[in-house]
């Protein structure tokens, strides 16, 4: 069930850079079960390897962790948005690590949408899945001794992802994006922002082909956590409705 949002009546401003000022007194009743509310603290041009972005910076009232927004053309008040939802890997984002394909949907991502008119991507500081740094090297220590990720999250306590969206909701509302496409392969995601209110028109496939190290970590996504991926070109899916419609081929982006 959708949820009305609670930040629908933001003031709409023309430019990015006039967010900042219209939200410095921002104060609402908040996003989720957490009541997440957040504010736009700054705003900056961002020439990247991957394209031309401004980053958005915004902070929220529930931990005062930084989160940002990469928006690419005319984003705001913007319909059928492509955007992609990036949740934080050091590992994989900054070190390389191959052990997952963050780094590989984080740059096919920001090429991706900087070639298109416009779009958007939020990078989330939800580390392994919103257990943190140091509880996931614990995993992979136990996924070195053979579980694999699901099963490694349940024995230190956690389940199978900790991460929520409601950030992710108020940053879409603070920039007043009417709907979006979402770059994605997990159903969860989808269902999360709608249940808070996000408006998505339809998925954009978001598939990295797997390495030698990750190949069982994808095969997890995709059996455990329901992810809709492809392994050697083969479609591996639970069997599950997915109420959201696929991106047909040709279709604009």
């Amino acid at each position: 069930m959708t949820s009305p949002s609670p930040c629908s009546g933001l003031r709409r401003v023309a430019r990015l850079e006039d967010l900042p000022e219209r939200d410095k007194d921002h104060d609402c009743v908040g996003f989720g079960p957490h009541r997440i509310c957040v504010k736009v603290d700054g705003v900056a041009e961002l020439p990247t390897r991957f394209g031309r972005f401004k980053i958005v910076a915004f902070w929220n009232n529930r931990d005062g962790k930084e989160h940002v927004a990469l928006v690419h053309g005319d984003a705001m008040g913007a319909s059928e948005l492509p955007t992609r939802l990036h949740s934080e890997c050091l590992t994989g984002d900054a070190l390389g690590s191959l052990r997952c394909d963050c780094r590989d949907q984080l740059e096919v991502a920001l090429r991706r949408l900087s070639s298109m008119d416009r779009g958007l991507l939020l990078y989330l500081r939800q580390e392994g899945r919103g257990i943190g740094l140091r509880n996931k090297v614990r995993a992979y220590a136990l996924q070195d001794r053979g579980l694999d990720t699901v099963e490694a999250n349940r024995a230190l306590g956690f389940r199978d992802d900790e991460r929520d969206y409601e950030v992710a909701a108020h940053m879409l509302a603070s920039l007043n994006v009417e709907s979006i496409a979402l770059m994605t392969n997990n159903p969860d995601k989808i269902a999360q922002l709608q249940r808070y209110g996000v408006k998505i028109a339809r998925r954009i496939p978001h598939v990295i082909p797997p390495n030698e190290f990750n190949r069982n970590y994808l095969l997890t996504k995709a059996l455990r956590s329901g992810h809709q991926l492809e392994i050697d070109g083969k479609p591996i899916l639970s069997e599950q409705d997915d109420p959201v419609v696929i991106e047909q081929p040709g279709a604009s982006t």
